[in-house]
């Protein structure tokens, strides 16, 4: 295959074709397809634990290695195979963000000391069911936090999610940002900070973790930017003098399309040595996507090639409401046909089956001239933030997943 092909750039050892037919995983992707029915997940195992073991090797090489842990952000996928897998390769904790999420992660076999826990906008009730879970590290998100952990667990250690201000995101999307220019719900800003110390001091609180995320889908042109992120995220850990670790939170992404530069995590290990390398800081880091999102792809079913006006329509058997990604937040998901012969690649827009102006796939997508005959398409990139955000909108929320060794 030309690699100015379309259908080149995503390839790699574990998603390619092979005498035409695509595989992922190791299996064909169209037999899966016939085998699970449409829609569906279908994840990786061993993808996700080579994701997960490069961002070990990379924190080692950073001059981390034995202070430093990865809790995998389970917002990202939920799935309890998929949770239960993690567990089991004993390299990752869970970034957890409701109570709910906590005792899933629990009944998946992680134990309350495993996990994270950091939210926003928590209720009484919230409190009163993470107050349950003996072991569980809770970073507060505002005052507001502080003060409802302070009267129910007085005396215990915390962390506090600080704002630097400052963001960070793939292509500078500000649909992914959570700190910038414009003041957002995330934590506490520096204007805040003394008070926010001030008031764990009155509850005999221990501020023993600085937590940030500034944003999300982040690649190797946006390092310079990250490097930006920590140096005013120093200035809040500087002010707090029983702080022993760091979470820089997640963020890392992967390439969506063919002109996006993967993450080079040798670079990105750089930035996080210049910065943690020295000292005995213990650094922690919570990705959701760089472990799971090219770990899976969507099969979706054909229902209709039609051409209406100048656009030739590709209609598949799901919408954008069991993976609203590309819908919310303008991240394409590439789709691929199982497919790859020596039909010409014609232009389509690929659309879903919601009753929703929103409901488009991908715009301008070469995909082959003889679609007719093509039973189903695969999108990639589907492995997170996709089945973890799903609705019924339309009442049609119904879709299978899988996990494969």
């Amino acid at each position: 295959m030309s690699e100015n092909s379309p259908h080149a750039w995503w390839q790699r050892s574990d998603l390619c074709y092979q005498d035409q037919q695509l595989y992922f995983a190791g299996q064909n992707v169209k037999q899966l397809a016939n085998r699970f029915g449409t829609p569906s997940f279908v994840y990786s195992s061993k993808r996700i634990k080579a994701n997960l073991q490069r961002i070990r090797d990379a924190l080692d090489n950073a001059g981390l290695a034995g202070r430093s842990s990865i809790y995998y952000a389970m917002k990202a996928n939920r799935f309890a195979p998929l949770l239960r897998f993690l567990k089991q390769t004993g390299l990752c904790g869970i970034d957890a963000c409701s109570p709910n999420e906590v005792k899933h992660a629990v009944s998946c076999g992680f134990l309350p000391s495993d996990i994270s826990f950091t939210a926003t906008s928590l209720s009484k009730k919230d409190f009163i069911e993470l107050g349950h879970y003996d072991g569980l590290f809770m970073d507060c998100d505002s005052l507001h936090s502080i003060r409802s952990w302070g009267e129910m667990k007085p005396g215990s250690e915390i962390g506090i999610r600080i704002n630097p201000a400052v963001g960070i995101s793939r292509a500078c999307n500000e649909k992914l940002q959570y700190a910038g220019c414009g003041t957002t719900k995330f934590g506490i800003y520096y204007e805040q900070f003394e008070q926010a110390l001030a008031l764990a001091e009155q509850y005999d609180l221990v501020v023993k973790k600085i937590h940030f995320h500034t944003g999300c889908g982040y690649l190797t042109s946006e390092l310079k930017q990250l490097d930006h992120v920590f140096s005013e995220c120093m200035k809040f850990v500087n002010l707090a003098p029983d702080v022993t670790r760091i979470n820089i939170g997640g963020g890392l992404g992967v390439p969506h399309l063919a002109e996006d530069q993967a993450l080079d995590l040798e670079q990105w290990s750089a930035v996080l040595n210049r910065h943690f390398g020295q000292g005995d800081m213990h650094i922690e880091v919570e990705p959701g996507d760089y472990i799971c999102k090219d770990a899976g792809i969507l099969l979706l079913g054909k229902t209709f090639v039609e051409q209406k006006r100048d656009t030739l329509f590709v209609g598949v058997d799901a919408g954008f409401n069991i993976a609203p990604e590309p819908a919310y937040y303008g991240l394409p998901f590439q789709p691929v046909p199982l497919i790859h012969d020596d039909s010409p690649l014609i232009e389509t827009t690929v659309v879903g089956n919601i009753n929703e102006a929103l409901d488009v796939w991908y715009v301008n997508a070469m995909m082959p001239e003889n679609l007719q005959q093509h039973d189903y398409l695969a999108l990639i990139n589907a492995g997170a933030y996709s089945s973890s955000m799903a609705s019924n909108h339309c009442m049609r929320g119904e879709f299978s997943e899988f996990l494969l060794d």
